[in-house]
Parts: C-alpha cells; structure tokens; sequence
C-alpha cells in the first residue's frame, strides 16, 4: 500500500507552495519526510522560483516527529531522512518562509528554524520538547546557537519549555509575529514582496548574506565586494532595474 500524500506542492507565480498534510498535527514520518525531500529536489531543480514557502493544513504547523520511528530499529533511517531535509534546505538558493499559524514543535520546529524567515500568527507556539522524553534535538543544537546564541538555545533545548510567537520573536528565531486573523493576508503580502523581484538577484541577496556567515571582516568586505561587481553588476536584471528606475517604469526582469 503507498504512502498517503502527506506534502502538497504548487507553484503559483514563481511561489513554490509546500503544504503539510498530514492530519491531525502534521507529525512527520519517514514517508512524509521522504515526500517533503522529493518537492525539495523539485523546487531545487526550478530556475524560475522566486522563493518557498512551508505552510500547513489543520491547527498545527507541525508537531514533531513520529515516536514511533525513533526506536532502534528505525532511528537510522529516520534520522537519515530528517537529515535530507536540512541539507537541502541549506542548499536552496532561493529564499525560504515558513508560515506558522500553530503549534510548531520538535522536528516540526526544526524544520521551521531551517528556513530563512519565519512569519507567525499569535496563535503559534513553538519548543524543543524532546528532553522530556528522553532525546536532543540534532538539528536545533547546530542551527539554534546561531539565531538565538549558546545561552538561549541551551535553555530551550534542555528546558522543554513552549513558547510564544512574541517570546520567539524576542529571541530571534521568528522574523514577524501577526494577529491570527490577519495572517493568510500577512503571509500573502510577503509573498509578493519576492515576486516583485527577479529570481536571480533574489538568490544573489541571499548568497551574499550567507557565504560570508562566520568570515572575518576584511575577508568578508572583499569577498561581498567581488560578488557585488563581478557577479551582481554583470546580470541583464541588474542593468533593468537601474533602467526602469530613470524611465519610470516596471522592471521587465530576465532572470539573467
């Protein structure tokens, strides 16, 4: 018997659109992970997107991952799949949201702290719940001193605690906190926000952020300099962008 469809995927004006569809929370399992990695690949392999966006059927973004699959005979390749997921996020050249109208906890959280942006309804509550029952969370140790530094993500790690859309936000993890019934509009205002742009400067934004995450500054300085004026300024998007700003006009962009 196949594997329900668990992960539902549309592009929709250049808007990649990943769904979690598993009733009732969305708790992942290896096949839905395994579905979650193939659109990845898919979004991956489009060279017309202009961002992702993670959201999710029902009352919860994402409960965390089957317990069921972290039993020895399991765990490897669950931990194998969990594992995909993050290397292809981290590869994805375009920008990434997720969209969290709900709960949003364990691996569910992970998989959000993976992306570049998270945009929260009120409602959403978010931990690393996993200590209580015995387990760290892998990813949330690696990317969690990042967002929020050492002291913090020890604290969520090893505390179980939840917390709210705001205290995220506080932290750093959440980029933007909205009023619930305001949030489908909210996440769709930011959407348009990327289609406005070209993809490929779009990329070029987001590269020149993370390729020099961690370098030291004259390093960095020389090496965003290089891929402002060898790279960013000998795109046709480039050029069309400072033209329809003297013609007062749209941008026609190329994507190239």
């Amino acid at each position: 018997m196949s594997e329900a469809k668990t992960i539902q995927y549309e592009v929709v004006d250049a808007v990649a659109r990943v769904t979690l569809d598993r009733p009732k929370h969305n708790v992942f399992n290896i096949g839905m992970m395994q579905q979650l990695n193939a659109v990845l690949d898919e979004a991956a392999a489009n060279p017309e997107l202009k961002c992702m966006v993670i959201l999710a059927q029902g009352p919860s973004w994402c409960a965390g991952v089957d317990v069921g699959d972290h039993k020895p005979e399991m765990v490897d390749a669950m931990i194998g799949t969990f594992n995909g997921i993050f290397q292809r996020m981290h590869a994805l050249e375009i920008p990434t949201i997720a969209a969290v109208q709900g709960a949003c906890l364990g691996g569910g959280m992970e998989v959000a702290i993976g992306c570049d942006i998270i945009l929260a309804s009120k409602k959403a509550v978010f931990g690393q719940p996993e200590v209580r029952l015995g387990f760290f969370p892998p990813y949330a140790a690696i990317r969690l001193p990042e967002l929020v530094g050492v002291s913090k993500a020890i604290e969520i790690c090893t505390s179980g605690k939840s917390y709210t859309a705001d205290e995220a936000m506080a932290m750093g993890f959440v980029s933007r906190v909205v009023e619930a019934d305001v949030f489908e509009g909210s996440v769709e205002k930011l959407l348009a926000d990327f289609r406005a742009s070209s993809p490929l400067i779009l990329k070029l934004n987001k590269l020149a952020v993370k390729q020099h995450l961690g370098v030291a500054f004259p390093a960095a300085v020389s090496g965003v300099s290089h891929l402002f004026l060898n790279q960013l300024m000998k795109t046709q998007d480039t050029l069309e962008g400072i033209a329809s700003f003297y013609e007062k006009r749209k941008p026609a962009w190329k994507n190239a």
